[in-house]
């Protein structure tokens, strides 16, 4: 609990200190390195709250094709960079200098949370801190939801991303 109080605190600090920095907005062109982040010129970005499947790892679809788990989040946000601009605010740096960021996706005349899209549609997680609490409540009940609807990566089975990182 104490980590988890340090760690939102530290979010918290870095939150107020890059609300100063403008947003970035991001062409469809950027280098994919998994369904949560990726990189642009130079520079490493990171979904906050955000977990992808991990690369090398199965998924089996209904039909019991398998494909790269990794991949399919991948291939999931990539498509929703290429259908509409994305912008992301800054909220803080990983441990590998990754700037987190929040986004934000102008779709059909619509803005939605890029994070929220993903976890909804069931191509990606909501990330947890090592206790396994989620990061964002939000995402948690989007991830609920797509489990329930079986959206996405669901209507098939997989290692999910947090038990492969919690060695659970």
């Amino acid at each position: 609990m104490r980590i988890e109080l340090s760690v939102a605190l530290a979010l918290l600090l870095a939150t107020t200190a890059r609300a100063q920095e403008e947003t970035i907005s991001f062409p469809a062109a950027v280098s994919f390195e998994t369904g949560d982040s990726w990189q642009y010129e130079g520079r490493k970005f990171r979904l906050f709250g955000v977990q992808a499947c991990i690369r090398g790892t199965i998924y089996r679809a209904p039909d019991g094709a398998e494909s790269d788990c990794g991949m399919q989040s991948i291939a999931s946000l990539a498509a929703l960079f290429s259908t509409g601009s994305i912008g992301c605010q800054p909220v803080g740096r990983a441990k590998d200098d990754a700037t987190f960021v929040v986004c934000a996706a102008q779709l059909d005349n619509a803005t939605v949370d890029v994070g929220t899209a993903l976890i909804s549609s069931g191509a990606a997680f909501a990330a947890v801190f090592p206790s396994g609490a989620p990061v964002s409540a939000a995402y948690a009940v989007a991830e609920s939801s797509a489990r329930d609807k079986v959206s996405g990566l669901w209507s098939g089975t997989f290692a999910h991303p947090v038990s492969v990182l919690l060695d659970k």
